[in-house]
């Protein structure tokens, strides 16, 4: 059994498993509980276990490593071509297998306890910012039924609650009373968001990870955190291309014939760091910060060319392969301008 592989489709209450030798002979398949499983893989010598990165995988592939196993992670698109005809349990569990055995496949780094908590919250903040969103959107509707018209944002929540309390507004006193619920839940909504984001900035200063990071213009704490949760090992990138790739930050391409046609951004891997990486570049080059961008710069000389989007979302690339550098070299920030100077 030393040289078996085991290929787990994953579920709530039953696991189909497929073994087989790493030449792709078939030694078992099964279907058993959680609790079946859990006492089979226990007794199972040492084996290379394969699941699908989906929900409770992480957490599986710790409880394995837990056992002795070697644990291997793959995305499920990767998974796919390999299904034979049709699709069940069995067929995904045998498709984990034979898409293991290809020299050239990618796998995905099982998240650590602390890294799927430290996601959780910041998943939950997220949560809450859009639900504030929704409930400022539905209160601007209510007032645009009635002839007030307010432009989009939560900077002009004051001008609405103006309105409402004017003695002299014109609105019924149904609808008053239910745009003042609305402004209540809107208040609920922007503490629990404030508490969040203390949390997270208080988790963001613990590590010396996010403290370099936060080194580098347009990374805050938000941002250094959510590539400490979400972001796996730099060393697993050979390089910050690799790494810039991986957060969508690169041009998809369909080229044939020796033709390359580059279109918009990928927008394939991690989406909360690629949006806070293109926040946080969008930052450095408006509003004050574009009188500080020099002409003879990289940024500067972009600028004169190009949109701001277009230039935002390129700032964002290089700022991941500097994030690169800096976690894979241990170094802080180093500003390439003095550095050339």
């Amino acid at each position: 059994m030393k040289d078996t592989m085991i290929g787990v489709d994953l579920a709530k209450r039953v696991f189909q498993l497929h073994g087989a030798t790493m030449a792709g002979e078939v030694k078992f398949r099964k279907k058993l509980t959680r609790d079946q499983f859990r006492v089979f893989m226990a007794a199972q010598p040492a084996a290379l276990v394969v699941f699908e990165a989906c929900g409770s995988a992480s957490y599986w592939a710790r409880e394995m490593e837990a056992l002795g196993h070697r644990v291997r992670l793959i995305a499920p698109q990767y998974v796919r071509p390999f299904v034979k005809r049709q699709k069940n349990d069995a067929a995904d569990a045998e498709a984990l297998v034979v898409a293991a055995r290809q020299p050239e496949m990618r796998f995905v780094a099982p998240k650590t306890a602390g890294q799927q908590a430290k996601a959780v919250l910041f998943r939950g903040r997220e949560r809450l910012v859009r639900q504030r969103t929704e409930l400022v959107n539905a209160l601007r509707a209510v007032l645009y039924e009635y002839g007030h018209i307010f432009p989009v944002g939560i900077c002009h929540l004051k001008r609405m609650e103006a309105v409402l309390e004017d003695p002299h507004c014109d609105l019924p006193a149904l609808v008053i009373a239910e745009c003042q619920d609305l402004l209540a839940q809107i208040s609920e909504k922007t503490e629990r968001i404030e508490v969040k984001t203390k949390t997270l900035k208080a988790l963001a200063a613990e590590t010396d990870t996010t403290r370099r990071l936060q080194t580098m213009p347009g990374v805050g704490p938000l941002t250094a955190l959510a590539v400490e949760a979400f972001a796996p090992d730099m060393a697993q990138f050979k390089s910050g291309r690799d790494f810039a790739a991986w957060l969508g930050l690169v041009p998809r391409q369909h080229s044939t014939g020796g033709k390359a046609r580059l279109g918009r951004i990928s927008k394939a891997g991690q989406s909360d760091i690629r949006r806070l990486l293109i926040i946080g570049a969008m930052s450095r080059i408006t509003g004050r910060a574009r009188h500080k961008v020099s002409t003879e710069s990289w940024v500067g000389q972009k600028l004169l060319a190009k949109p701001k989007m277009l230039v935002g979302i390129a700032l964002a690339n290089k700022m991941a392969r500097q994030i690169w550098a800096m976690l894979t070299k241990n170094e802080d920030y180093r500003d390439p301008s003095l550095a050339t100077a």
